[in-house]
């Protein structure tokens, strides 16, 4: 039996029956797991306005083919991955120092800075689950989950380690510690993506964490065009989102959940690219995709 089935015992009734879309691996995850930690994984800021309309305005978004246009599918190249560390901006710098020498020893190709967190957004079924986190594993002596009170989750202790007050100067320092290509992720604004690339980074990722720290913030995919505009190839732009259904699937069936996720949006993928006579990735221009905002421009 799958080790993770004896684990939980659950989960192998689970297990028998193999889902054959992303969709179905959420709701097995949720069955699967603790409920604290599914309303973590699953969950957003506040009201999760903005992560309803992550989803919403995505799906908004189609193809001149009626045929539903998702870039978080862009993991269709995932056997060829280079791997990026995430980093965010800590109160003590050798804390982001040590896991950017750890990256570069261990063979990561990029420093992905993350600046949308100077610290953690409130989500509010993590304060009424009073949520555990666990010890981070390999940062013993830099990071602790410790819950600093019984009234508070276990993210209250990561909050006391991210530093509120950093700036592009910041940026700027860790690009005089590593060799390695540092991208910016949380950028929302044509504005911040000049900025970060005038000071050198070398790559823009459009994300608002996964509608997990401002409510109310725009989607994702409604920011995506003003940036791009903004950095006019000047460096890469890529837009974050589908890590949920990565994590659903290795609640449930552990590795092979993952590869099958992965299968699964890689399949869904390569059948949208044939059904609107795209046959490689480079054929996918904006001249497939209509946004709602063109369908109303095209009424007036």
């Amino acid at each position: 039996m799958h080790l993770r089935a004896k684990l939980f015992p659950k989960l192998a009734s689970y297990m028998a029956a193999e889902p054959v879309n992303v969709n179905e691996f959420q709701v097995l995850a949720k069955q699967a797991l603790p409920k604290m930690y599914y309303d973590f994984y699953s969950g957003g800021a506040e009201d999760q306005n903005t992560l309803r309309e992550n989803e919403k305005l995505l799906l908004l978004e189609q193809l001149q083919h009626p045929t539903p246009f998702f870039p978080s599918l862009l993991p269709a190249v995932w056997r060829r991955l280079l791997l990026a560390a995430m980093v965010f901006v800590y109160k003590r710098r050798d804390i982001a120092a040590t896991l950017v020498q750890r990256a570069e020893k261990n063979g990561y190709k990029a420093i992905v800075l993350t600046v949308d967190t100077p610290r953690y957004g409130r989500g509010e079924a993590d304060i009424k689950n009073k949520l555990i986190v666990p010890q981070l594993k390999n940062l013993e002596g830099l990071l602790t989950t410790a819950v600093a009170s019984e009234n508070g989750s276990g993210l209250e202790a990561f909050n006391k380690t991210l530093d509120a007050s950093f700036c592009w100067k910041d940026v700027e320092w860790l690009k005089s510690i590593t060799d390695l290509p540092i991208l910016i992720k949380g950028v929302l604004t044509g504005e911040d993506a000049v900025k970060a690339v005038e000071i050198g980074v070398s790559g823009i990722i459009v994300s608002n964490h996964g509608a997990r720290q401002l409510d109310y913030t725009p989607a994702t995919i409604s920011a995506l065009e003003e940036v791009v505009h903004a950095i006019g190839g000047r460096v890469p732009v890529l837009l974050d989102g589908g890590i949920r259904p990565v994590i659903y699937g290795l609640a449930v069936q552990g590795e092979h959940g993952v590869r099958q996720v992965m299968k699964m949006l890689k399949d869904e993928l390569e059948l949208t690219m044939a059904l609107s006579a795209c046959p490689s990735l480079k054929d996918i221009t904006r001249s497939h995709v209509r946004t709602e905002r063109d369908r109303l421009q095209s009424m007036l």
